[in-house]
């Protein structure tokens, strides 16, 4: 379905960008990676993609925080394949601390990462979308983009700001072929997730299999984690003609979460 099309996925080298990186590539896309890790290992991660799906794919490690960089990144995209069909913006971090006890420094970097990079790729990427009349931008946001959570004032703030972005992006679009949609996952079993369930089997002195249940008990009614995979074929959707019209959804996959 999407053969001839390239992707930039940010944050793709592990977790829900790089389960949304797959899927898209399995569809025929070819993929720009972004993201942190070994040199050495994401090397092979993404000749193992372009393997795999016959897709040809490329990688560049742009701090998102940093906007000289992202231009960077959105300019070897260019250079690379000739532009960008679909942006995915999933790079994202987190700090949990009370409001008086949170680092500035921290809700400054989760700003930059979480809702400003999404600002700076999208501009650069409009351009060339509505040049084509075809585009599709996808916001990975959060269920805390719905609701709140305590302890997680920067990251709540960030993934409502993005939700609100995505609205503005598919109202500023809406009559050209360029779509703006956002996913909010509930809990997603990535690296940043098993750290809260680390930390959380640790201060409570359980297993590990303990604190996923106790973690997925408190908010997310199914009982299940939400898969890399399940996100992957969402994205593919909003990439799909079938969904031409949905424009500006914040779509929650979240277990039931934001249904209580």
């Amino acid at each position: 379905m999407l053969s001839g099309k390239t992707a930039l996925v940010t944050g793709s080298t592990s977790g829900i960008g790089l389960g949304i990186a797959r899927s898209l590539a399995q569809q025929g896309a070819n993929i720009v990676f972004n993201g942190f890790g070994d040199a050495q290992q994401i090397e092979k991660l993404h000749t193992e993609v372009g393997q795999e799906f016959g897709v040809r794919t490329a990688y560049h490690n742009a701090d998102m925080s940093k906007p000289a960089e992202i231009e960077a990144l959105m300019k070897f995209a260019g250079e690379k394949f000739g532009g960008i069909d679909i942006l995915v913006n999933n790079a994202g971090i987190q700090h949990v601390a009370n409001i008086e006890d949170f680092p500035p420094e921290k809700w400054d970097a989760i700003i930059a990462i979480n809702l400003t990079s999404a600002f700076h790729t999208t501009r650069l990427a409009l351009p060339g979308m509505k040049q084509k009349n075809w585009g599709r931008i996808i916001n990975l946001a959060s269920v805390h983009g719905m609701v709140g959570s305590a302890q997680k004032s920067a990251y709540v703030a960030s993934k409502h700001g993005l939700v609100g972005f995505t609205k503005v992006t598919a109202l500023e679009t809406a009559q050209t072929g360029v779509t703006c949609n956002a996913i909010c996952p509930g809990w997603v079993l990535t690296p940043l997730v098993q750290k809260q369930v680390d930390d959380r089997a640790v201060r409570e002195g359980t297993s590990n299999d303990a604190a996923k249940k106790a973690l997925l008990a408190e908010k997310q009614p199914s009982g299940e984690f939400v898969t890399p995979e399940e996100l992957g074929a969402l994205a593919v959707f909003f990439c799909s003609p079938a969904a031409n019209q949905v424009r500006g959804v914040a779509w929650n996959m979240d277990g039931g979460w934001v249904a209580q």
